[in-house]
């Protein structure tokens, strides 16, 4: 299995790679790709150094998978070349998400609707992953009819230069700003860019890949997306209406019941999910579970998980792992 990891120096890339290592992903050739000024350096797998390439050195080696996680354009650009010698993409930007040809992917929930046809694969984003791992089992048992999103978003699901700004923030030391506000001791309701409508794009993916990956529209989501000032982990309070009423024991249950989810909740013991207990984790925690005592049939509650790991890296290599197993590639 010759496996390429384009954006292999970046963030997600390195947890990819932490991740393929860990799960003892069956790789026979490491193929590490990065942009230009990258090419050349070394970076260490297994306890071996491998060189990065180029991404037209990267097709021209046709590896049998391609792991993308280097932003939406070079995706876009590049996406297409790899499969078409053949390689298998799975693409961590947004670049393919809503594109009614690719298929956006949660393996829990949708992995089946995947065949030997489906050479670009997208992973949803990060925010919307958790969220559905929740959100999937009770609309199937109660019927969703609208949710209601608030996130708390990590700075390290900007990137690197955000992560820096942060820390240099706390150390006291001016340097380059990932956001148009100091973003210690603050929030930002500002994730990503601002629409004509008036959200931001992370506000209208949460809005819309939830949809795509459930396929099924009876259901809308309105979303509020913040950055806190956390270097992992992203946060969510949700809130949902169903049709059909619930028991507080039997939602526990569900999620428990849920492969990938992890419930913490008791209020006694002060056990609740939080960002430094998901780090470095790959489930999805949900906690503070309770009824909406303002509308019937309504439920309230937190969900939490390491956005670089089960957010992005792991899920796209699970996506992978079920190529392989069910013999798609």
């Amino acid at each position: 299995m010759r496996v390429a990891v384009v954006g292999a120096t970046g963030m997600v890339g390195e947890v990819m790679l932490k991740v393929l290592a860990e799960r003892n992903f069956p790789v026979t050739e490491l193929i590490p790709v990065a942009s230009e000024r990258s090419v050349g350096k070394t970076l260490t797998y297994k306890g071996k150094d491998y060189t990065v390439v180029g991404l037209e050195t990267a097709v021209s080696m046709k590896p049998d998978i391609a792991l993308f996680s280097a932003g939406g354009d070079t995706s876009l650009e590049w996406a297409p070349k790899f499969a078409e010698v053949g390689t298998t993409v799975v693409d961590n930007s947004s670049a393919w998400r809503m594109d009614p040809t690719k298929k956006l992917v949660v393996p829990e929930i949708n992995a089946n609707e995947l065949t030997k046809e489906d050479k670009i694969i997208a992973n949803p984003n990060c925010s919307t992953i958790q969220l559905v791992m929740a959100l999937n089992p009770l609309h199937k048992k109660y019927k969703m009819k609208r949710v209601v999103v608030s996130t708390y978003q990590s700075v390290s699901g900007t990137g690197v230069k955000a992560v820096r700004q942060l820390e240099n923030e706390i150390a006291g030391i001016e340097g380059e700003m990932a956001y148009p506000y100091p973003i210690g001791r603050n929030a930002l309701p500002h994730c990503d860019v601002f629409q004509d409508n008036g959200y931001t794009k992370e506000e209208m993916k949460l809005a819309r890949e939830p949809q795509k990956i459930m396929n099924d529209r009876s259901f809308s989501i309105s979303a509020t997306a913040v950055r806190i000032p956390t270097a992992g982990g992203h946060s969510e309070s949700v809130n949902v209406e169903f049709e059909n009423d619930f028991d507080l024991a039997e939602v526990r249950q569900l999620l428990s019941d849920t492969p990938g989810v992890v419930v913490q909740d008791n209020t006694a013991t002060n056990t609740y999910p939080m960002p430094i207990f998901a780090h470095d984790k790959d489930e999805v925690f949900v906690g503070r579970i309770r009824r909406d005592e303002t509308q019937p049939n309504s439920l309230n509650m937190w969900i939490v998980a390491d956005n670089l790991r089960k957010g992005a890296a792991t899920n796209t290599i699970q996506i992978a792992e079920y190529l392989i197993e069910n013999k798609l590639v």
